[in-house]
């Protein structure tokens, strides 16, 4: 594994985040925290927690208790219900505080290292709100302060300077505008941290074919115009068909081992069904990309904004 500078906190954090939610306790806790220890192992020292779930929460402190807690980073994501039946979306400063105060009582862990709002709308987020966060960060239960979506809305959350985390979608074919919130983060001195490394766009070989194709029409407007390729060797130039044909690398390790390429990334956030996905995601970090695929991710990403 390696490690990457967090922010301003002067600490370091892996490569990859692992991100908990209710899928993995959907096999029992004791499965999840099995998946927490062969993390642990590979290298993994950043956790986020997806909602304030007690029931996840507990799973990840009992199977963090035993590692120096100076060594781990944990974020919890506030605004996105508490895993309970009926659960609502809250950003009032009652209910975040509450979140904060139930998840670390049942976890053990201390404290947050990262309170992260997913995605409020600008009218979802009062004063009241930050003011709390702040009286949080204040008393240490809470060190930092991110936000996470990829709504227009997060440009101006970034933009307010109130934030030490950004984290927002990012993968082979992320449009300008998230390249652009991304370069205001940096230059606001926030942590970067991304997901959707691997949309739905790409995750087959027949999507990633046809990700820019656009068929020509016809006189009237029937049927299409020109030949189609005929499978020869640039039958899928321009197209992200390549992912699927690397050979030792699975599509979905490429297009992680891309987004950290990106000096400015601490982190990026993996969901591991298993525990050989999950060792698979874990050593993309240590691996170099074979040559020449850095230059295909760039053709087909022009291919496909001069095909938008």
């Amino acid at each position: 594994m390696r490690y990457r500078p967090y922010g301003r906190s002067g600490q370091a954090v892996s490569a990859v985040t692992l991100s908990l939610g209710p899928r993995d306790l959907a096999h029992g806790a004791e499965t999840a925290r099995e998946l927490i220890y062969s993390a642990l192992e590979a290298g993994i020292n950043s956790y986020r927690l997806e909602n304030a779930d007690p029931v996840l929460a507990e799973v990840l402190g009992q199977a963090l208790k035993h590692v120096d807690r100076k060594l781990v980073q944990v974020a919890l994501m506030l605004g996105a219900g508490d895993g309970r039946s009926g659960s609502d979306r809250d950003f009032s400063a009652e209910g975040m505080t509450a979140s904060i105060d139930r998840a670390l009582n049942i976890s053990g862990l201390g404290w947050f290292d990262l309170a992260m709002l997913d995605e409020p709308q600008d009218h979802e987020l009062p004063q009241s709100s930050l003011n709390a966060l702040k009286a949080l960060r204040a008393t240490e239960r809470v060190r930092l302060l991110g936000i996470s979506g990829d709504g227009e809305v997060m440009d101006i959350y970034v933009s307010t300077g109130a934030f030490d985390v950004l984290a927002t979608s990012l993968h082979v074919n992320s449009p300008w505008q998230i390249r652009s919130r991304l370069r205001a983060a940096r230059e606001g001195d926030m942590a970067i941290f991304v997901h959707g490394y691997f949309p739905d766009s790409l995750d087959t070989a027949k999507k990633a074919e046809n990700a820019h194709v656009e068929k020509k029409k016809g006189l009237f407007g029937f049927g299409g115009g020109g030949p189609k390729p005929n499978g020869g060797p640039l039958a899928h130039a321009g197209t992200f068909a390549f992912l699927h044909r690397t050979a030792n690398w699975p599509a979905e390790a490429i297009c992680l081992a891309h987004v950290l390429t990106d000096p400015s990334v601490s982190s990026a956030l993996i969901q591991a069904s298993d525990i050989e996905r999950l060792n698979m995601l874990a050593q993309v970090p240590d691996r170099d990309m074979p040559p020449g695929l850095s230059a295909q991710i760039e053709m087909a990403r022009v291919a496909g904004a001069k095909a938008a």
